[in-house]
């Protein structure tokens, strides 16, 4: 690839975004062609595979990632608007394939050009946004598997400096679980509600009028307890409020 030319790039957009938010998946197709990307947007993706995983269904999981490598074997790049399923496919698929040897190969290239849309844009892309405005006080989730597995927590903080109007405020216990934890949610509902109460607890205590975070699973659980509780504090993934396509009540809002 010369200088010239536009990276190919795949934009994985996962279950959740598909089937709950599809605005975090335009706003990352305009990111990524903002920030001078040749996308595509393959139709046979399905499942990162996380959820069988988890559950120790390792035969399904197999059958989803193969699927999963034959879809974005060709392209430069794939970016992911999720810290989970980025890191499932860039950590945890050798794992996957540890009994596949002859599927290693194919697995390791596809996880090495895997990346979270907010590292994608600040590490390899060097993007900054302009003429973004967003008027409130946010405050911001470090999502577990994005944190801990890629590394990403600088980078949402570095691109959001570029949005005008917004101001920001620390989260105590920033880097606690949500409670939400994909199947764990299901399987350990009371466990999963008192990780909540204390994190949205933390989160009115700001003072914030908007909740950021990078996973939309982390953001459907926090917004959820937040409206139970009677809490009028937005919640967007962090690239609705980059590509200036923040609107509404926010995840879980009215109008939504």
């Amino acid at each position: 690839m010369t200088q010239s030319e536009k990276p190919r790039v795949a934009l994985f957009v996962t279950c959740l975004v598909n089937a709950m938010r599809p605005n975090i998946g335009f706003a990352t197709l305009k990111l990524l062609e903002d920030a001078g990307c040749d996308v595509d947007v393959p139709e046979a993706q399905t499942c990162c595979g996380q959820p069988a995983f988890n559950s120790g269904d390792d035969a399904t999981t197999r059958a989803i990632a193969k699927q999963l490598i034959k879809t974005f074997g060709d392209y430069d790049y794939v970016v992911v608007p999720s810290g989970s399923c980025a890191s499932m496919i860039r950590t945890h698929y050798r794992d996957v394939f540890k009994d596949e040897p002859h599927w290693i190969e194919q697995q390791s290239a596809l996880s090495a050009k895997t990346w979270e849309v907010l590292s994608f844009l600040s590490d390899v892309m060097k993007y900054q946004p302009s003429d973004v405005h967003y008027d409130g006080l946010a405050t911001y989730h470090d999502s577990c598997s994005g944190l801990r597995d890629l590394g990403v927590h600088d980078q949402p903080r570095a691109l959001l400096n570029g949005v005008g109007g917004l101001k920001m405020t620390p989260l105590q216990d920033n880097d606690a679980c949500c409670g939400f934890g994909g199947t764990f949610c299901v399987k350990y509902p009371d466990i999963s509600n008192a990780i909540v109460t204390d994190k949205t607890a933390r989160i009115a205590a700001t003072g914030a009028d908007t909740l950021l975070a990078g996973d939309l699973g982390c953001l459907m659980n926090m917004a959820g307890k937040l409206s139970r509780e009677g809490r009028e504090i937005k919640a967007y993934h962090t690239v609705e409020v980059l590509a200036g396509m923040a609107k509404g009540g926010g995840i879980g809002g009215a109008g939504e």
